[in-house]
């Protein structure tokens, strides 16, 4: 663990040698960051500039993939089709959490009118350019998810239009996962982009947006196994992106790998740090700190969890359009990271006592009254758990009003989490039961959001612990094995499944949990958590 530790503060010195030794594929520079070949009208001075700019986009690095549509643009000021690269920058990550402000929004728009107005050449490249123009007009009138969906289509009928055109095929792929329905359970939006995608990554394995697709599309517990080729594969085709270098680490949550997530993340902090990408830093941090947690790695948890303070005070919040991470982001990590550190440690009395920070994204503030509330119920702090409830229900309605329906559904389930451990901790069982049932079945309707790794705690865990609290372990098992399910080897429900059965009675069930919890943290503490030291007692031989 040390060695880890010591990577996670060298992270930038070691990295930023392997970065500069790096050949860039399209570009003479230092830079990594794949081959792309994106066929245009313009020029052939400024084709190869046209093409690392729509590489870094492809890796979400906006910023910089606005610099260089702009440089194209000095070079070749004819070349129309890199003001529709500026205006699909600066819609930033479309997998981003929430609604795109208005001033982000207006310098879409710009662009587009800059591209219209400068005339694309080929119908081709004014395809392009319509298709874009979905997302920036008639916001007065057209909510974002209409505006997604037109984007979507219009996106389609380029593909459809253009069958040889590769990055096109790509493009289409991306609107299609990034439109897709998070209360779709059939996942066809998903499959599809996949489809395309999967058999683009055979022909061109070195391509950053088909590995980095193939993540976000498959991001998703039924399909996430599917992604761990392009995971494998991504932080070594683009590493000059630390985006790149975070991303894996989505699939890697989804299937369970935490060391590999950690590894993943302390190399994407570094290269946020070294680029200044405060919120990507931030986001890293939040992944890194959820993977430690699930193998008991407190120590390096609490140095992540105190740095990330130091980190958010570089935070500009007025820069809109940086790396992957919107400002959003940032004010989430910043509040699930102590939540997650205390909830995944059971520090309840921590937990009750944690100070909400008011900012401009009233679900990250949703975090803090979640964990302050969850907390008070376990140690019977009425005053303070029915404060959290009354506070998730202020935010759940501020979300509605500003049409942040997906945020408000999930601010909605934690504050039944929190109003049913409160019930059951002032003696009404029944309701309490029946309350996390209710907000299990809510939970399993939805999906997480890319901004986060997983819920600050499944609905169905804490429905398992509040059986288990009922003396109810056959059921509690029962909770605990469905959230395995779409949560592999989360730390809590490992030892709920183990506990659980151990109550019920199935010695050799506890024992196969016990061994995998002991296998998931074999990196743990020493000495580390109490649960640990059960499982050693009760695992018998393997």
């Amino acid at each position: 663990m040390r060695a880890r530790l010591m990577l996670f503060l060298l992270g930038p010195a070691l990295l930023m040698p392997a970065l500069g030794f790096a050949q860039t594929d399209d570009h003479t520079s230092t830079e990594k960051l794949g081959s792309v070949t994106f066929s245009t009208s313009c020029s052939s001075e400024a084709q190869p500039e046209f093409n690392r700019a729509v590489a870094l986009m492809h890796s979400f690095q906006f910023a910089r993939a606005i610099e260089g549509f702009n440089a194209t643009l000095v070079t070749d000021p004819s070349c129309s089709i890199a003001w529709w690269g500026i205006a699909l920058s600066n819609w930033g990550n479309p997998f981003a959490a929430g609604l795109k402000p208005p001033a982000q929004l207006q310098q879409g728009l710009k662009a587009v009118e800059k591209a219209r107005a400068t005339l694309p050449k080929t119908e081709r490249e004014r395809a392009y350019v319509e298709a874009v123009a979905h997302l920036f007009t008639g916001t007065e009138v057209t909510n974002q998810r209409s505006r997604v969906l037109a984007y979507e289509s219009a996106m389609e009928s380029v593909h459809a239009a253009y069958p040889d055109d590769v990055e096109a095929s790509i493009f289409y792929a991306l609107a299609l996962a990034a439109a897709a329905d998070p209360a779709d359970k059939t996942y066809t939006k998903q499959l599809k982009a996949g489809a395309i995608l999967e058999t683009l990554f055979v022909q061109y394995p070195n391509h950053p947006g088909v590995a980095h697709y193939i993540i976000h599309a498959y991001d998703v517990p039924p399909l996430a196994p599917r992604a761990l080729g392009a995971a494998k594969r991504y932080s070594e085709i683009a590493p000059s992106s630390p985006h790149a270098l975070h991303m894996p680490s989505h699939t890697f949550t989804r299937v369970g790998d935490w060391q590999d997530s950690i590894e993943a993340n302390i190399a994407s902090a570094a290269a946020a740090r070294r680029d200044g990408q405060t919120g990507e830093e931030l986001h890293a941090s939040d992944y890194m700190v959820y993977a430690y947690l699930q193998t008991a790695q407190d120590n390096a948890a609490r140095q992540v969890m105190d740095s990330a303070v130091q980190i958010f005070s570089r935070f500009d919040p007025a820069v809109l359009v940086s790396g992957a991470a919107s400002p959003a982001a940032a004010y989430f990590a910043r509040a699930a990271i102590p939540a997650r550190y205390c909830l995944e440690r059971r520090a309840w009395a921590d937990a009750a006592a944690l100070e909400p920070q008011s900012s401009p994204v009233p679900y990250a503030d949703a975090i803090t009254w979640f964990a302050r509330g969850l907390g008070a119920a376990h140690i019977k702090d009425r005053a303070t758990a029915l404060s959290a409830i009354d506070s998730l229900q202020r935010i759940r309605d501020q979300l509605k009003s500003m049409k942040e329906d997906y945020w408000a559904n999930q601010v909605e389930i934690q504050r039944q989490e929190v109003s049913a451990w409160s019930a059951f901790a002032e003696g009404d069982r029944q309701g309490g039961l029946a309350g996390m049932r209710a907000a299990a079945e809510l939970e399993d309707l939805t999906e997480k959001s890319a901004v986060t790794p997983g819920p600050l705690a499944p609905a169905r865990e804490l429905l398992g612990e509040l059986l288990l609290e009922s003396k109810q372990p056959a059921d509690a098992l029962k909770e605990f094995e469905a959230t395995l399910t779409k949560e592999p080897n989360r730390f809590r429900s490992l030892y709920g499944a183990a506990e659980a059965a151990k109550q019920a009675g199935d010695r050799q069930t506890a024992q196969t949990y016990f061994q995998k919890l002991l296998k998931v943290a074999e990196h743990a503490d020493n000495p580390g958590r109490q649960e640990l030291a059960e499982a050693r007692s009760e695992a018998g031989p393997e």
